[in-house]
C-alpha cells in the first residue's frame, strides 16, 4: 500500500501543529490525522473517537509498525515542506526527522 496524495492543513497551536488527510493507492482517504508536537517530539495523532468512559479510541490505525513509520515518515516529511513554504520555524522538526532515520 502506497501513499499517493497527502494533504496539510497547518494550525499554529500550541500542540496540534496540522489537519492531514491521506489517500492510499488513490483508492482510500484518512481524513482526521493530526501532526502533533509532544514532549518527547512531533509524532502523528490517528482518527480517534471520544469513549463514554472519556477515554479515545482510534477509529484506522496502521497494523505492522513498519508501515506505521513509512506513514509518520511521508507525512512529517510533507509537513516540512508545507512549513517551509509558510517560512515555519523547522529546528525541532528536523531534528525529529533525523532521530526517526536513525531507528530505521
Amino acid at each position: 500500500m502506497e501513499i499517493t496524495e497527502i494533504n496539510i492543513s497547518l494550525r499554529n497551536e500550541d500542540k496540534l501543529k496540522a489537519f492531514v488527510n491521506v489517500t492510499f493507492d488513490d483508492e482510500f482517504v484518512v481524513r482526521g490525522m493530526k501532526v502533533i508536537r509532544g514532549s518527547s517530539g512531533y509524532f502523528i495523532s490517528m482518527p480517534s473517537r471520544k469513549m463514554p468512559d472519556g477515554s479515545y479510541r482510534d477509529i484506522a490505525h496502521p497494523i505492522r509498525n513498519e508501515f506505521r513509520q513509512y506513514v509518520e515518515k511521508e507525512i512529517l516529511e510533507e509537513y516540512r515542506t508545507e512549513l517551509e513554504k509558510e517560512g515555519g520555524d523547522l529546528s525541532d522538526l528536523t531534528n525529529a526527522l533525523e532521530e526517526q532515520e536513525g531507528d530505521e
